[in-house]
């Protein structure tokens, strides 16, 4: 009954890039909220070794077949969340040692479930890594220690340590909870590390819908040529991030106003300039399709993260709402209500933020 006491559990959940992305790479801003209806949980519980324990699905390593095995690594990857674990420990560990953060000798054992949909842009990967830290924030418990506006920065560079293409936006989402706007303007990135970031209240969104695909595409792979053209100062790309960023800006005064026809607007927006910056080959037909099916009942969408879902706004009520709901079970879309989690910071966590 004792050791079970000592069992620390945390969830993350999946995130929905509302307006912005993928600004919040190029010194922009954006608009991002924690989604209720997916999460990753990790369970750290005191044991004599350090142990990671392969997830009974996630990190397959016994097959039925050779066939099974191609056909698993064709639709899963190679990857599941074991890698994760061990980089954000990598991490936790090194920036604690930086920063004269003391930690006692004891070990654990580190497991992890999720039902977040794979490759959905809806921040599967970076959801196991912040669950993940937050069990090793209260197992040593150094909470007070380490900022809350620091610990999205230990989740990116553990994904960093593995390759994975990402912003912070994901991770603030998933540190935060809730509703939060984010100033990722060079300034502060230079002077803090970090953005400025802003909670809002989630009663202020209307009502938002989530489609996703059963088999999407990976969503690591879309940044790429912008990136490198970002970095080389193509106009194009320079001005129209410019453009995606001012739209959380607007959109955050739209909110604040429940001016919904204008959140519509810039929800469209927003999909047509990273379509213009990207592309259609590289965004992919089926992640174009779910924007599509929602437009043509009037509808306003855009993607939630790369590609994958898409987060949805009816601004003609539940008769709209059925029509797209319809509209997509004909097209093989899942479709559901968003549900926005709240902010989850506690109170050691509120008197970190702003901290020295």
């Amino acid at each position: 009954m004792e050791k079970q006491s000592m069992v620390i559990e945390h969830k993350s959940y999946a995130r929905v890039g509302l307006l912005g992305n993928p600004s919040d790479v190029y010194y922009g801003n954006t608009i991002s909220f924690s989604l209720c209806n997916f999460w990753a949980s990790v369970r750290l519980e005191p044991s004599v070794d350090l142990v990671i324990l392969p997830h009974p699905s996630h990190d397959l390593v016994q097959f039925n077949s050779i066939s099974h095995l191609v056909n698993r690594l064709q639709n899963e990857g190679y990857y599941g969340g074991v890698r994760l674990l061990m980089a954000i420990v990598k991490i936790f560990h090194s920036y604690c040692k930086e920063n004269n953060i003391t930690l006692h000798d004891g070990n654990f054992t580190l497991s992890y479930d999720t039902n977040i949909p794979r490759q959905t842009g809806l921040s599967g990967s970076s959801a196991i890594v912040s669950a993940a830290l937050s069990c090793l924030l209260d197992f040593y418990k150094v909470r007070r220690l380490i900022k809350v506006e620091v610990r999205p920065n230990l989740v990116l560079n553990a994904e960093k340590e593995l390759g994975i293409v990402a912003g912070l936006q994901d991770r603030v989402a998933q540190v935060y909870g809730g509703v939060v706007y984010m100033d990722f303007g060079k300034n502060h990135m230079d002077e803090l590390g970090h953005g400025i970031y802003t909670p809002m209240d989630i009663d202020l969104l209307p009502p938002l819908y989530l489609i996703y695909a059963e088999n999407p595409s990976d969503s690591g792979k879309v940044h790429s040529t912008v990136r490198q053209r970002w970095l080389e100062g193509d106009k194009l790309i320079r001005s129209t991030m410019e453009e995606v960023a001012n739209i959380a800006v607007e959109g955050r005064n739209a909110i604040l106003e429940k001016d919904y026809n204008k959140l519509a607007a810039l929800m469209n927006h927003n999909f047509d300039l990273r379509r213009r910056m990207f592309g259609d080959d590289a965004l992919g037909a089926m992640n174009i399709e779910m924007v599509e099916i929602a437009r043509r009942v009037g509808a306003a969408s855009k993607f939630t993260g790369s590609g994958g879902a898409v987060v949805v706004f009816c601004p003609d009520g539940p008769s709209q709402v059925k029509q797209l709901e319809d509209a997509c079970h004909s097209a093989g879309f899942a479709f559901q209500p968003v549900k926005v989690m709240p902010s989850f910071l506690n109170e050691i966590d509120l008197q970190t933020v702003g901290s020295k």
